[in-house]
């Protein structure tokens, strides 16, 4: 049986109720390497019958020398190595490579993930620039001369949204930087100019020859200072040139291999980039592409990495939109709503609960603070909008502070 290496940091829904059945439906063997052993194992151990790694082994997996050693110590080559964490594109693609199996170029990889990397490489290609600096710590951020107000604060290798922030004066940006590092002293910050606009997105496939557009979603976001997504709804709406534009950039820095997600505003100077993120769309909108899109995604992706081309993709017209409940406030969730899914021949729905009764809940201002998710697909989006509002009047929760 053909062994897929599969590495993972900590358990995400994508990676188990997405690739891992995905690669037993395409007949693989799939042992998980990750550094959080004992959090997959449990979560396997208290989950109902379903597909499953057939090992688990504990790895650094963030050490790309260590996925090799591991990989090497099992005596066969494996048929694919692959990863959908954020962290750890740049790790599988050197292990992809070492064993001369198909993956990412790592360097684009590793651009893509460290944010400032990303900035400099669109600069050196003489493509959408963008005032950016990395700072940290607070004698480095004082030394600074010119600072473009209002600006981004974030993590230079963050994710979700976490820590990210508008600051308006010199005195904001002070005070987010320094939460920042009374937390994590010397977490690197990039500090880069605040794009206005609505916020879209790209979802790509590719298969280092050819990149297929899927299409994106039109994002609504939290007000500032912050930037919680709440809302997505499948088609831009869009001319097709601007998605074409936002394509061609990340062509030209190098994206052209399996799935990439990219975020860009569209000012009035046209799209720019905010993120590349080299990997699946995530926080359940995967899923509902995968609804969305009626073909079997994550086998598709897998696929690829499998060293298959990428076939012509038949993209149907269908409506997709996915809401986000978010905490308002501090304290213990009392009561919540329970999963459920709803089919019909038009529209379906699908409700997540993302946390449980009895759990604390500590407001970060980042997609830390979902409750749940709300997801639907069918033939338009005014039926489906419809369908989602009145599904959302029934989800209630008590937190009590």
């Amino acid at each position: 049986m053909r062994e897929l290496i599969l590495l993972a940091h900590v358990p995400t829904a994508a990676v188990n109720d997405g690739f891992l059945p995905a690669a037993k439906a395409l007949g693989l063997s799939v042992v998980l390497l990750t550094d959080c052993a004992d959090a997959h194992r449990a979560h396997f151990a208290r989950s109902a019958p379903s597909p499953r790694p057939d090992e688990i082994v504990a790895c650094d997996v963030f050490n790309p020398l260590s996925v090799i050693d591991a990989i090497t110590r099992r005596g066969a080559r494996p048929a694919a190595v692959f990863s959908n964490s954020d962290h750890l594109q740049a790790a599988t693609a050197i292990a992809a490579a070492y064993f001369g199996l198909p993956g990412k170029d790592w360097r684009i990889a590793y651009a893509a993930k460290n944010k400032a990397q990303m900035r400099a490489r669109l600069a050196e290609l003489g493509i959408d620039a963008l005032w950016h600096t990395v700072v940290c710590e607070p004698a480095a951020l004082a030394a600074l001369t010119e600072v473009p107000l209002p600006c981004i604060v974030k993590p230079r290798e963050g994710v979700a949204s976490q820590q990210v922030s508008l600051a308006r004066d010199r005195a904001e940006l002070a005070a987010q930087c320094a939460a920042v590092w009374r937390e994590q002293p010397g977490q690197p910050l990039l500090l880069e100019e605040y794009l206005e606009g609505p916020l879209y997105t790209l979802e790509t496939l590719g298969d280092g020859a050819g990149l297929a557009v899927l299409g994106g979603f039109r994002v609504t976001l939290s007000p500032p200072p912050h930037f919680v997504e709440l809302e997505a709804v499948w088609g831009t709406g869009l001319p097709a040139a601007v998605e074409a534009e936002v394509c061609e950039t990340i062509r030209r820095f190098g994206v052209g291999f399996g799935a990439c997600h990219t975020e860009y505003v569209l000012t009035a100077r046209g799209p720019r980039l905010i993120e590349i993120n080299y990997r699946s769309i995530g926080d359940y909108r995967e899923f509902l592409l995968a609804d969305a899109l009626q073909f079997p995604l994550f086998e598709q992706v897998l696929r690829l990495h499998l060293g298959e081309p990428l076939p012509a993709l038949s993209i149907p017209d269908r409506a997709a939109w996915i809401r986000y409940f978010t905490a308002t406030h501090a304290g213990r969730l009392e009561r919540a709503p329970v999963a459920f899914t709803h089919a019909d021949d038009a529209i379906r729905l699908a409700y997540q609960p993302l946390r449980a009764p009895g759990e604390a809940i500590e407001l970060t201002h980042s997609n830390k603070d979902y409750l749940g998710v709300l997801r639907g697909s069918g033939p338009d989006t005014a039926g489906l909008q419809a369908a989602v509002e009145r599904a959302s009047r029934d989800l209630v929760w008590e937190i009590a502070r």
